[in-house]
């Protein structure tokens, strides 16, 4: 894939980050009974930027979980020798009844993957309500789902791939648009 355009550097991030933030304090009247859950992976160290600006802001923590979609998808690919799909597991803190559960993702596209992060989230219990955080929407949907929390709208080509690069994995951060060759 060749890079067309960097549409989000450091410093976009961390601005879109801070007011997605703001706007979750401000929709739910503040934090409580709220928890951040990341979307493995790279919407987990989303969710744990976005629990720190929170903090900052509110002066109490927000609980934040991580969920992993792998056994919900329904592209499940196998990855192991094996062939047996790569579990990485969901983790939780506190239980989720009658709580509202932020989902938090890198990228929104077509809705499968909040799709099956709702259905992963049901498994554990059942919250009073499920949000969303995404720091990119790039279009597309195939499912009738739609962010409550958006850091950028991004309109796409079918032809192109927005890449997230996160310093806690990457050596940048960044988000590219690249074409498909």
């Amino acid at each position: 894939m060749k890079e067309k355009a960097i549409v989000l550097d450091e410093q976009a991030i961390r601005r879109a980050l801070t007011r997605i933030a703001h706007e979750i304090i401000e929709r739910n009247k503040g934090i409580e009974n709220c928890l951040l859950v990341g979307i493995k992976t790279r919407g987990i160290y989303l969710a744990n930027r976005l629990a720190e600006r929170i903090k900052q802001i509110e002066g109490n923590p927000i609980p934040v979980g991580e969920v992993d979609i792998t056994l919900y998808r329904d592209d499940l690919t196998t990855k192991t020798p094996n062939n047996e799909p790569l579990i990485y597991g969901s983790s939780i803190p506190v239980d989720i009844k009658e709580q509202t559960v932020i989902l938090v993702d890198d990228v929104l596209y077509t809705g499968r993957t909040v799709r099956a992060a709702m259905d992963a989230i049901m498994d554990i219990g059942r919250p009073s309500q499920i949000q969303l955080a995404v720091l990119v929407d790039r279009g597309h949907r195939e499912l009738p789902i739609r962010a409550d929390f958006v850091g950028k709208n991004i309109p796409t080509s079918s032809s192109e791939v927005i890449v997230v690069e996160l310093n806690e994995v990457d050596p940048i951060d960044q988000v590219s648009i690249h074409e498909k060759e």
